[in-house]
């Protein structure tokens, strides 16, 4: 399950990535109402995807 943490208030890395006007709406709403900044939000999500993916198999 996906757990909201303060785990990467250091970030300090910049990159600039684009999103859907929907995808954006939705990720603003979530970080308000968890209290968090949209950027924190971002980058756990990143985590809990790569986290979560499919390991491609061994060949």
């Amino acid at each position: 399950m996906f757990k909201i943490d303060r785990e990467f208030k250091s970030a300090n890395i910049s990159r600039t990535i684009r999103f859907t006007e929907s995808l954006f709406e939705q990720l603003n709403k979530t970080a308000a109402e968890n209290d968090i900044s949209f950027n924190l939000l971002v980058l756990q999500c990143c985590k809990y995807a790569l986290e979560h993916q499919e390991q491609k198999e061994e060949k």
